[in-house]
């Protein structure tokens, strides 16, 4: 058997984080499995439904890697196909039309204390075949409540295993409305038989769903595709995860400057188990490892510390190369950059690498390479607060005896740690009370790559000159 599996986003919204880790499932099982996965977009509620949605989503799938074999296809397209369908379970019997006023058969449902389709059926029957029939072909508007029978439904999911539903407990289900427009249920069961779906990979929020479209691929007698409910995903406080708890569109990741392997590695293990302890895993090794058998059943808790810190890891061993036009991109809007600089792309690589290791996203890394590309530097109030104002003619002093040494000293790392280490030494301080007024008048920073390694890759001239700049700031203080 050919695994055919479908994602299918509502393009009346972003991409979420919860379904772009179905997306992602579903993706991995199929190219585990040298399955076929189909991109479906179901656009039927075309009041809420854009196109702006719909190329957000497919941007958002893009930009996770993962990509479709078949689509994208809309629900729309189908639409003549489903209210077939429909109307055969009429003709056999299997629904029944519904001419009632739905307010009036929700009154009178809750005042009764029972289902309005239990109400619908009652009234459908009382009717008769006859009557429904010349009231339709007198152009009366009518629903078509599909007519759930007596017993139960079982079906097993490949996660949470057997599942049983009494179905005295599922209502009889609108499935064309009085419009003639088909309703969700109808339609994906139509659409996942016509494009030969054979694992269908959701959340569990769809759960209460598959009985009543169990029901309905058996009324039409169409083959039934295996199902298998993923956990919901969890904030923190235990509830599902929403806006409250932060970013959830998979966009706002992006231009957070997450870096989209890290997300994927984060998303797959949210709800699924390699089997061992991996926490770092390359996209070839989650599809190897990836089966259902190994989705949790309890939901998983977004914990986006994690997701940063994997980001991080990430970035420290992505090549330079890689990163170089992000960043670049990115820095030319900065204020005083220096345009020779920023286009030396040997000399950019290096300041990449050096800075990649304490960075966790692409933001942080543009940031910290700010201070190497700029010819106008910033100071940081907190940096100048602790390092020079507290003491501003020593800090004067130390800087006046750095620049001296480094007019002269051989420009490598051993060279230029050496010399100032000694200096410390011989002004009877510690190497500490050198470098940190030192980086704050090379970078403007509290905190940056080790001093020795800045110094190098500004150079002799700039960093003197930006000594020089900080010499006169501390006059200031």
């Amino acid at each position: 058997m050919s695994i055919r599996v479908r994602f299918a986003p509502s393009p009346t919204g972003y991409l979420h984080v919860g379904g772009a880790r179905t997306a992602l499932f579903n993706w991995l099982f199929a190219r585990q499995q040298g399955g076929v996965f189909v991109l479906r977009v179901e656009d039927t509620d075309r009041e809420r439904s854009s196109d702006e949605h719909t190329q957000v989503i497919l941007e958002g799938l893009s930009w996770l890697g993962i990509d479709w074999d078949v689509g994208p296809l809309f629900q729309s397209e189908g639409v003549e196909r489903h209210r077939a369908d429909a109307l055969r379970l009429l003709e056999e019997g299997k629904a029944y039309r519904d001419f009632s006023d739905p307010a009036a058969i929700r009154a009178e449902a809750e005042e009764r204390s029972v289902h309005p389709s239990h109400v619908a059926r009652e009234k459908a029957e009382s009717m008769g075949e006859g009557e429904a029939g010349e009231r339709a072909a007198a152009g009366e508007a009518f629903a078509v409540r599909f007519r759930v029978p007596e017993g139960e439904t079982r079906f097993t999911d490949s996660v949470h295993g057997d599942m049983r539903f009494g179905n005295a407990d599922i209502d009889d289900l609108v499935i064309l409305r009085g419009d003639g427009t088909p309703v969700y249920n109808l339609a994906v069961v139509s659409d996942d038989a016509h494009m030969e779906i054979t694992h269908v990979i959701r959340g569990d929020d769809h759960l209460s769903n598959t009985p009543k479209q169990v029901l309905l691929y058996r009324a039409l007698g169409l083959p039934e595709p295996v199902f298998g409910h993923v956990p919901l995903i969890l904030g923190p406080d235990g509830k599902r995860l929403s806006k409250r708890h932060g970013a959830t569109a998979i966009g706002e990741y992006g231009a957070q400057g997450l870096l989209p392997e890290a997300m994927v590695n984060f998303l797959a293990l949210l709800g699924w188990s390699p089997g061992d302890d991996r926490e770092i895993m390359e996209l070839e090794e989650l599809v190897a490892a990836f089966s259902m058998e190994r989705v949790l059943k309890k939901s998983s808790v977004f914990d986006s510390d994690k997701l940063i810190w994997l980001s991080g890891k990430r970035l420290s061993v992505k090549p330079a190369a890689e990163l170089l036009a992000t960043v670049e991109t990115r820095l030319e809007a900065v204020p005083g950059v220096n345009r020779a600089r920023l286009e030396d792309a040997e000399w950019m690589g290096r300041i990449v690498d050096l800075i990649k290791t304490r960075a966790r996203t692409t933001d942080d890394l543009v940031d910290q390479a700010v201070p190497f590309i700029t010819d106008r530097l910033d100071y940081e109030e907190k940096a100048v607060a602790k390092h020079w104002a507290k003491d501003p003619q020593a800090a004067r002093d130390r800087l006046e005896a750095a620049a001296a040494l480094l007019a002269d000293v051989e420009w490598t790392e051993e060279k230029l740690e050496e010399g100032l280490r000694g200096l410390a030494e011989k002004l009877g301080i510690g190497a500490g009370k050198m470098i940190h007024p030192l980086r704050v008048a090379v970078t403007g920073r509290m905190s940056s790559p080790g001093i020795f390694d800045v110094l190098v890759l500004l150079g002799r001239d700039r960093s003197l000159h930006r000594i020089d700049l900080g010499i006169a700031r501390t006059s200031d203080l």
